[in-house]
């Protein structure tokens, strides 16, 4: 397993991100052909090939194989491994051993009536530091951190059609990096929902192909959402005011996190679900006899869940882009394909296909297919769908964080952003993070597990990160344990992963001893010291006022899996 003080690692993660980002990111695009996947990410980053979309399967090594794990004791000769606790053969290791209850997930509050939240005019990062809004090219290539103009009436026909443009000295051409990506999902009056993909382009350039207006019916709710494969990325221009956008908590960028209008789209949505309007699909069954999993499932999540879009663009050799449209596809012969790394952007082109199962899909005039998912979709389909025990964003997600401190009313402005229940405001951070971890540890590995070998034969999302998709999410499932400070609640990281010499995980295999956190909350019970949603803390009896040093860790590890 990788193991390591975030101090240290985070040096060497930088180094890793750069390696990750050389992976190519954007793929020649031959006209005319159905655009496949491969996808690169950063916590979000996708890159696509062909054989993703296309759910081409490529066969399983035998390193990769769950019936042949790295050793307990030692790495396998010629390869780099770090190791924490003893793997277990998954033929084994699931006998005899003791099924510990799923922790209080933090999910039973009730969702945002009003926007949470905050349009940064000086914005900070998490550990309180200032983002540098005047950079040259080479400073935004060093820091990933980007601004992004939003149009006028961004929530418009017109406006939706007006490109984003990316600023700062940030580039698309550099999508690794500093691409950002945006996706509308349109809620119209009946339930009908659709997708759109509004298009960005470097400030200062035209796009490829001018984009084309949706149609919106009147009476339609616009909710969007913004993807970022930096670091931080913080909104400008009249339109993120009139469109009801959010990036932060004051001036605390929630990272790669910000979305317009998300409060009055889901109210409306929930709305037209409970009249029994807009129908839900229900998720299906995997073929291996579990439920397919939602973007709020603990076999899914990693460090910073619920994150960033599924929208795609083409680029020209020139540096303009254009919507991944089947008709921009086949005019642009020889433009390469970005994509945004994302959790949505994992399950839909990954994890369902590998599983037996279907996203949830509408009709989306800016993807290669007719139909789409968004973010906003995954979402809506894990509200209803996804049983306990449900994973929502956690206050030790590192995005979540105010000067490098847990905070409560943060975590509750980006949970806000996609619709999941709020923290009361006096919340004891350290036992929602211990739960979380708790959770993922548990719920994770034995998924994981229990999918090796569907997992072992399709396509990874990262090769940098694994050589299939089974070592791709046993490794990001080891980073997120370290991101996520996971080992200050009394856990140990449940993944043993064997590397090769250039750092790809090879094999990956699991302890499926359960863990209880130290701090954890028992399912449905209250917290001591914490009120009513929206009461007041009383210090006196032990109560938080909502924030809490997160481990005693303050920088950003990064998310080196991309998604």
């Amino acid at each position: 397993m990788l193991t390591g003080q975030r101090s240290t690692v985070r040096q060497r993660s930088q180094r890793k991100r750069r390696a990750r980002i050389a992976t190519a990111i954007a793929i020649p695009v031959a006209a005319g052909v159905a655009i496949g996947a491969v996808i690169a990410v950063h916590s979000g980053s996708i890159n696509m090939t062909d054989s993703a979309f296309g759910r081409h399967h490529h066969q399983p090594t035998a390193s990769a194989s769950p019936t042949a794990p790295a050793s307990p004791t030692a790495p396998a000769s010629g390869t780099a491994s770090a190791s924490a606790t003893a793997s277990a053969s998954p033929s084994t290791s699931a006998s005899g051993a003791t099924t510990v209850a799923p922790a209080n997930s933090f999910a039973g509050g009730a969702t945002a009536t009003a926007q949470l939240g905050d349009v940064a005019t000086a914005p900070v990062d998490g550990t309180g530091a200032a983002i540098n809004t005047h950079q040259t090219a080479a400073q935004a290539a060093a820091s990933m951190n980007c601004s992004l103009a939003v149009p006028a009436n961004p929530l418009t026909a017109a406006g939706l059609a007006t490109p984003w443009q990316l600023g700062d000295g940030c580039s698309m051409a550099s999508p690794g990096t500093e691409g950002a990506f945006v996706e509308a999902t349109i809620l119209s009056p009946g339930g009908q929902l659709s997708v759109y993909s509004p298009l960005v382009v470097t400030a200062g350039t035209q796009p490829a192909v001018p984009p084309a207006a949706p149609a919106i019916a009147a009476g339609s709710v616009v909710e969007i959402s913004v993807g970022f494969n930096g670091t931080n990325l913080y909104l400008t221009g009249a339109g993120a005011i009139a469109g009801k956008c959010v990036d932060a908590l004051g001036q605390s960028v929630i990272g790669q996190v910000s979305a317009c209008n998300a409060v009055a789209f889901y109210q409306a949505a929930n709305a037209d679900i409970a009249r029994g309007m807009l129908k839900i699909p229900a998720l299906g069954t995997a073929t291996d006899g579990q439920a397919c999993q939602t973007t709020r499932d603990f076999a899914l999540i990693d460090q910073d869940q619920s994150d960033n879009v599924v929208s795609q663009y083409l680029i020209t050799a020139d540096g303009q882009t254009a919507q991944n449209s089947p008709a921009n596809n086949a005019k642009l012969t020889g433009a390469t394909v970005l994509t945004n790394g994302s959790d949505d952007a994992l399950l839909s082109e990954f994890v369902d296909p590998a599983n037996g199962c279907a996203p949830f899909t509408a009709p989306d005039s800016t993807y290669p297919k007719a139909d789409g998912p968004s973010q906003a979709l995954n979402e809506l389909q894990a509200q209803v769908d996804q049983q306990p025990a449900m994973a929502v964003v956690p206050p030790n997600d590192e995005m979540t964080l105010v000067g490098g401190q847990m905070s409560i009313a943060k975590t509750n402005a980006y949970r806000s952003l996609v619709d999941q229940p709020l923290l009361a405001a006096n919340t004891n951070p350290a036992a929602v993070a211990a739960s979380y971890c708790q959770n993922m540890v548990n719920i994770a590995t034995a998924r994981n597990n229990l999918d090796m070998a569907e997992d072992a034969a399709f396509a990874t999302p990262v090769p940098a990160i694994g050589d299939s998709l089974a070592t791709f999410l046993g490794n990001r499932l080891s980073m997120s344990f370290v991101n996520l400070g996971c080992s200050n609640y009394g856990l140990t990281n449940p993944v043993n992963v064997t590397l090769d010499g250039n750092g790809v995980a090879t094999a990956v295999s699991y302890n499926l001893a359960q863990q209880t956190a130290k701090g954890a909350a028992p399912a449905a019970t209250t917290m001591p010291g914490t009120t009513p949603f929206g009461g007041a803390p009383n210090p006196a009896a032990g109560q938080s006022t909502g924030t809490q040093a997160r481990g005693g860790h303050s920088h950003r590890f990064d998310n080196p899996s991309g998604m």
